[in-house]
């Protein structure tokens, strides 16, 4: 079993709060706009981290992370990009990595909108942490931690912080 804490858009900056939330996790997942590298560093010194570039990360956060990842965890496939888009409007490169992967767990970030929905089409569970950054239109921090065995997700909880 590993436990997974999962967010995106922090545009640089890091909540003590999610800090907290994700203290006990196995693993850490960043989907995007991360924004220094800085939070990279944090984030490894709390736990293995798993990370790809958004739109505004510059050149160092590129070279260090992937536009994209696509791994294998407690047997269940996994893809994960910044700007995936969603269930029935996934962008063309997230179509082909999802025909390419076939995971079961699909993660983009980049609208700041949390979602978490089952894709039937697919066959995979859609997550979208929402914005864990000060940046943006949203009104509230979020970020999602949860469990995966035997290729299984399970136990889904949200940290909600309003701004």
């Amino acid at each position: 079993m590993v436990k997974v804490g999962l967010l995106s858009d922090t545009h640089g900056w890091l909540d003590p709060a999610i800090v907290d939330f994700f203290s006990d996790c196995d693993e850490i997942w960043h989907a995007g706009d991360v924004g220094s590298p800085g939070i990279i560093d944090h984030l490894e010194s709390m736990a293995t981290v798993r990370a790809v570039s958004g739109n505004i990360d510059d050149s160092r956060l590129r070279l260090r992370i992937p536009e994209f990842q696509s791994f294998t965890i407690e047997g269940m496939a996994v893809v994960m990009i910044h700007i995936g888009g969603y269930p029935g409007h996934y962008s063309s490169r997230s179509k082909g990595l999802i025909r390419d992967s076939r995971p079961k767990l699909f993660i983009a970030g980049h609208s700041h909108i949390l979602k978490v929905m089952r894709d039937e089409e697919n066959d995979l569970l859609f997550m979208n942490p929402g914005a864990a950054g000060n940046q943006g239109f949203h009104q509230v921090r979020t970020a999602l931690r949860f469990t995966i065995h035997n290729q299984i997700p399970s136990s889904l909880e949200l940290l909600e912080i309003r701004r």
